[in-house]
């Protein structure tokens, strides 16, 4: 689904990630975890178009997208959930659901994404920047699901969300990856939710993958070492 090869990236002439290796099978759900400021962001953006390599490949369903732009990318079907939900605090809840139809070939929201949120269903009118945090996160990813994406990024969808609405994303996202075989890269900081949706996991220090396995055979331990502050 998509392979990435030797990639470097970063901001004009620091480098943030170095030469990172990644396949991601079909329906398969990777999740990236690693401290702060490590290059997990920077890898996304630079997966969705944001960023350019400076070295290295990306390719999706076999196709060479590494000088792609954002908007070819997100046509091709993969959308994007940033970190700290970037919704447009001035348009309605449905506003902001229409802009994520541009992205893909959809015409009209389809009723899923309200299935799985249905308090954005309550709130069409109510604008982006008056809904809590947790509901904003919840229009930030209801948005990428409507252009129907066969490929999901997010970035630390549940950081400084309520613990019911984490388990609500956690539903969403196990039953998105069950019934519309979805792959998806996930950064995320909670090793519980981390297991309870991903299939493997690659864990990022200093801009380079330092350690990576299948789910059902993490040990904790492996993994927090590269956590700790």
């Amino acid at each position: 689904m998509l392979t990435i090869n030797g990639l470097e990236a970063g901001y004009e002439e620091s480098m943030v990630i170095h030469k990172i290796e990644m396949e991601v099978k079909d329906n398969q759900v990777i999740c990236v975890m690693g401290r702060n400021g490590v290059g997990k962001t920077t890898l996304l953006k630079t997966i969705i178009g944001i960023l350019t390599p400076k070295q290295g490949s990306i390719h999706y369903q076999s196709e060479d997208i590494t000088n792609t732009r954002p908007s070819q990318r997100a046509r091709k079907g993969i959308g994007y959930v940033p970190q700290g939900r970037e919704i447009f605090p001035k348009l309605t809840v449905y506003e902001n659901l229409l802009i994520g139809l541009e992205a893909g070939k959809q015409k009209k929201i389809d009723e899923k994404v309200y299935d799985y949120f249905p308090i954005l269903k309550e709130f069409t009118k109510r604008n982006g920047g008056d809904l809590s945090g947790g509901q904003q996160q919840q229009l930030a990813i209801a948005r990428a699901l409507v252009s129907n994406p066969s490929f999901l990024l997010l970035d630390e969808p549940t950081e400084g969300i309520q613990p019911n609405i984490v388990e609500e994303i956690q539903n969403v996202l196990i039953d998105i990856k069950q019934t519309a075989y979805t792959s998806m890269i996930l950064v995320e900081q909670n090793l519980d939710f981390v297991k309870s949706v991903a299939d493997y996991l690659y864990v990022i220090d200093h801009g380079s993958i330092v350690y990576q396995n299948d789910i059902d055979q993490v040990k904790d331990e492996e993994v927090f070492r590269y956590l700790s502050v």
